[in-house]
């Protein structure tokens, strides 16, 4: 038993070594077969031969080069997705939180104002504070006013035009017809489902039946845009059979529209006192007269006139107009002040404003080449607060009619002119003389400063002091608001800066630059015309 035992341990060892030893053998035939092939007359790697160990390790560090390139580049794609991936979940995310907690004051929401996260409501209310929504911010100068853009339900009216919007127009891009329809909406909104805090009394309508009001109740709208804080809605509702107009501000802090006020304004007993400075230039009044009885004393019937007349030629005829329009009409509410004097816009309008002499009341600085409508007299009113605003409405300036229906034989009535178009007129946003504000106001900043003399300036110089104040200024263009075209004179009195501004502005008020064009090629045109004529008569004749 023990040698048989020692017999099989034996053959187990010489099977190990047998296996060990095959084993090696297939490691080395492996090893042989995975060798780099080489000629006879390269060297070997580590060696230093005579070109091709050179040109092999460039070829495999180029070949590792593009290798880790790619694969630099398949990780940055990657990279770039998952980025974009966690954007749009994130984006998500705050959509869904957003809808929970729309919160606060967000337009429509019924729960409670404190599910909504507190850093969100500061943060939107911080928006609000930073606007210039309820208290004007101090500007250096007039460039830093951010100007209204008005609307209605069919129509947008805009300062900035460019090449290819147009002064009045229709809102043609989707997602601005869509936020001024959300807009409309939301202030409807606010109306029909007043908070306890809106300063509103609810109304019934002829039936006992709650008042309800809808889009075609909406006569106006303004907003502009502060880039980093939000778009503010200032909006007007009236119903036909009401005299009391609603009024709801809106603002948009980045995100959901905030109700910051709904409040009744009533305007029936709002006098407005319209004041007109003026010498000679009799005739101008005549039409301006024509104006205002149609306007003012057939239509609003709450206006009081003060002219503030200069030098003594012209004067009779002038008051003959009112005593003529006074006789007709059964109107007495005007003042006619006479000044012995020098012209001078804003010595005239603070007489004007002097004048009046029964308390507080609404001014409307005007001049003699102004047309209005009533929708303008209603928007001074809604638009001008005693210590809190005052409204500087942007003109549409109408080119000289004789340029822009030369094809005409005589230009057409002046009501037919009225029409916002690029060849018609343009906004005057660089005017600052139309201006309606409260008397208070006007004696507390100062008025006009009597410093200035001749064309312009006298405007800019209040303007600028509402701007370095603590009153709102709204500056946005109206479509009631015209200057009818008048023949320029720029007086060799001027310095050079007003006689600057007094070219410009004579320029401008010329012809669009279409009209201005074909006059200054109008030989090079005349000159093509004749040529083509003469083609054609060679042609026919031949």
């Amino acid at each position: 038993m023990p040698r048989r035992g020692l017999i099989l341990q034996t053959r187990t060892h010489w099977l190990l070594f047998g296996l060990a030893l095959l084993c090696s053998l297939v490691l080395f035939l492996y090893l042989l077969e995975c060798a780099p092939q080489t000629d006879g007359n390269a060297s070997l790697p580590g060696v230093i031969g005579e070109n091709y160990g050179k040109e092999y390790y460039q070829a495999l560090l180029q070949e590792q080069e593009e290798h880790y390139q790619t694969r630099a580049t398949s990780l940055k794609r990657q990279i770039a997705q998952l980025k974009q991936e966690l954007q749009e979940m994130s984006e998500k995310m705050r959509s869904l939180q957003e809808r929970r907690n729309v919160g606060a004051n967000g337009i429509g929401y019924q729960g409670n104002k404190e599910q909504a996260p507190s850093d969100l409501l500061e943060f939107l209310h911080s928006q609000i504070d930073k606007a210039e929504v309820s208290i004007g911010a101090r500007l250096p100068s007039e460039y830093g006013v951010i100007p209204f853009e008005s609307f209605t339900l069919m129509k947008v009216f805009q300062l900035e035009m460019g090449l290819t919007r147009h002064p009045e127009e229709k809102p043609v891009r989707k997602d601005k017809r869509d936020e001024l329809v959300e807009v409309i909406e939301a202030g409807l909104e606010v109306i029909n489902n007043p908070d306890e805090d809106d300063e509103q009394e609810d109304e019934d309508g002829p039936l006992g039946e709650k008042l309800i009001f809808n889009e075609n109740d909406f006569i106006e709208g303004y907003y502009r845009t502060e880039r980093d804080k939000g778009t503010q809605y200032e909006l007007f509702f009236k119903k036909a059979d009401l005299m009391e107009y609603r009024h709801v501000t809106l603002f948009r802090p980045f995100g959901p529209l905030m109700k910051v006020k709904s409040e009744m304004i009533d305007i029936t007993r709002s006098i407005i006192n319209i004041i007109v400075p003026l010498a000679e230039r009799t005739e101008a009044f005549a039409q301006f007269m024509q104006n205002f009885r149609d306007v003012c004393i057939h239509q609003d019937k709450r206006i009081h006139l003060t002219v503030v007349y200069f030098g003594k030629e012209g004067l009779s005829e002038v008051k003959s107009i009112l005593e003529s329009v006074a006789s007709e009409s059964d109107f007495h509410n005007y003042t006619l002040v006479s000044l012995n004097e020098e012209f001078n816009r804003g010595r005239g309008l603070n007489v004007g404003a002097r004048a009046w002499d029964k308390g507080e009341v609404l001014m409307f600085f005007c001049d003699v080449d102004i047309y209005f409508s009533a929708e303008f007299l209603n928007s001074c009113r809604l638009n001008a607060e005693p210590g809190k605003k005052v409204f500087y409405p942007v003109v549409f300036s109408l080119y000289n009619p004789a340029i822009v229906y030369a094809n005409q034989d005589v230009p057409p009535p002046v009501e037919q002119q009225l029409v916002h178009k690029k060849d018609s007129g343009f906004w005057r946003d660089f005017g600052f003389g139309m201006t309606c504000q409260y008397r208070s106001d006007f004696l507390t900043i100062g008025g006009f400063d009597m410093e200035v003399k001749g064309w312009g300036g006298e405007d800019v110089h209040l303007y600028r002091k509402y701007l370095h104040g603590d009153l709102i200024v709204i500056r946005t263009p109206v479509p009631g608001l015209f200057h009818l075209w008048h023949e320029k004179r720029c007086a060799d009195e001027l310095t050079p800066e007003q006689y600057r501004m007094c070219i410009q502005s004579k320029a401008m008020n010329e012809a669009s630059h279409s009209h201005l064009g074909m006059l200054v090629f109008r030989e090079e045109i005349e000159t093509h015309l004749h040529k083509q004529a003469y083609r054609t008569n060679s042609e026919a004749g031949g």
